[in-house]
C-alpha cells in the first residue's frame, strides 16, 4: 500500500495533487455499483465526475479572473467556468489569453466551460446575425484560453414560437458549425424562467439541428423553476451534457417565484439529489457538476475563500451521499 510522504501541504489543492501522484483514490463510488460495507476489504473508487466550480459563485466579491482561478483551485475544485466579461476585462487591462491558460494549467483546473451572453437565437434574424457576430468573438476567446465549450443563451429570444421551431434549429446549427473551426462546442442551455424553459423545446432545437455535435447545459435549479420533471433526465444521453450547473433551491418559494439569488448550497435546499443524481450517472453523464449559485447573503457574510471551501465540502457530501444509493 502506498504511503503519503511526509509533508506539509501549503493547500488543500497540494494535498489532492499529491494523493493522486501517488495513485491513491478517495472512497468515491463508480456508477457500477455502490461500495461494500466493509470498506477494509472493498476496493476505493474515484467519483465518475469531476466537481467544478463557475465563479458566478463569488461574484459579489469582483475578483479579478486571475484571483477567481487560484481561490477555485485551493479549494479542491477540479474544473472552472469562466465569464467572458471577465475574461475581457482582463485582456482590455493589457492581460493575454495564454497567460490564463497557462494559470488553469499551472493550477490543474480544466476549463469546463465559458459563459458568454448573446443574441444569436431570435426570431428577428438581423438580431440573430449580429448574436452570432459576438458568439464568433466568444469562442474564438474560449479556444485561446484552451477550452471547448461554451454557453449559448437563448436570452435573445423574446418569445418562442413553435412555427419558427426549423428557424431555431438553423440558428444553432450555424453556431455549432462556427465553432467547429474553433474546437469549441455551443451548449444549449435551459433556463427555467427564459424562453428556453423547457426540456422538450432546447431537446427539439438540438436535435433538430442534425448536428451531431449538439449538446446541452442544464441546471438543477432551472429544471426545476421552469416545471420540468427530473425523471425525464433518464431519456437523455449523459454524454452529452459536458457540464451539469448544481445547486440547491428552497422549499417555502413557489418555484415560478425562485429567483437566481435564491439558489443555496447543495443540500441546504430540497433537490432531490439521492434521485437524480443517480439517474444522470445511469444515464452516461460523466462530464463536470459545476457549482453555480447567485446568493448576496453569502457575498456578504463572509470571504471568498470560505464560500468556496464550503461549496466544495457541500457538493461533495451531496454528490458522495447520492452515488451511495447505486
Amino acid at each position: 500500500m502506498n504511503h503519503l510522504p511526509d509533508f506539509q501541504p501549503s493547500s488543500r489543492r497540494t494535498f489532492l495533487r499529491n494523493v493522486t501522484a501517488l495513485g491513491m483514490t478517495f472512497p468515491f463510488t463508480s456508477c457500477t455499483g455502490a461500495a461494500g460495507k466493509n470498506e477494509k476489504t472493498q476496493p476505493e473508487k474515484k467519483r465518475p465526475f469531476r466537481i467544478s466550480v463557475n465563479v458566478s459563485t463569488i461574484s459579489g466579491f469582483k475578483l479579478p479572473v486571475k484571483e477567481q482561478i487560484r481561490l477555485s483551485a485551493a479549494a479542491g475544485f477540479e474544473g472552472i467556468e469562466l465569464w467572458t466579461s471577465d475574461v475581457y476585462r482582463y485582456v482590455q487591462n493589457g492581460g493575454k489569453a495564454g497567460d490564463l491558460k497557462a494559470l488553469l494549467d499551472d493550477n490543474g483546473l480544466i476549463l469546463e466551460n465559458i459563459i458568454a451572453f448573446s443574441d444569436w437565437l431570435s426570431n428577428d434574424t438581423q438580431t440573430s446575425a449580429r448574436g452570432m457576430e459576438q458568439m464568433k468573438k466568444d469562442m474564438e476567446l474560449t479556444a485561446q484560453l484552451g477550452g471547448h465549450h461554451i454557453a449559448a443563451t437563448g436570452g435573445g429570444l423574446d418569445v418562442f414560437l413553435p412555427d419558427n421551431l426549423e428557424l431555431y434549429c438553423r440558428q444553432y446549427t450555424e453556431i455549432v458549425r462556427m465553432g467547429q473551426s474553433f474546437g469549441v462546442t455551443p451548449l444549449l442551455e435551459l433556463w427555467g424562467h427564459g424562453t428556453l424553459n423547457r426540456l422538450w423545446k432546447v431537446l427539439a432545437i438540438a436535435s433538430g439541428s442534425h448536428c451531431p455535435d449538439a449538446q446541452l447545459l442544464l441546471d438543477f435549479y432551472h429544471l426545476y423553476a421552469g416545471g420540468n420533471p427530473f425523471s425525464a433526465l433518464s431519456l437523455i444521453n449523459g454524454a452529452s451534457l459536458p457540464v451539469f450547473h448544481i445547486n440547491d433551491y428552497p422549499g417555502d418559494i413557489p418555484a415560478e417565484t425562485l429567483q437566481d439569488s435564491d439558489r443555496v448550497y447543495p443540500g441546504d435546499g430540497i433537490c432531490p439529489f439521492d434521485e437524480v443524481i443517480p439517474t444522470l450517472c445511469r444515464a452516461g453523464f460523466r462530464g463536470a457538476l459545476s457549482l453555480e449559485l447567485f446568493n448576496a447573503s453569502y457575498w456578504s457574510g463572509g470571504q471568498p475563500q470560505q464560500v468556496l471551501d464550503t461549496g466544495f465540502r457541500k457538493t461533495a457530501a451531496v454528490v458522495d451521499k447520492a452515488l451511495t444509493t447505486l
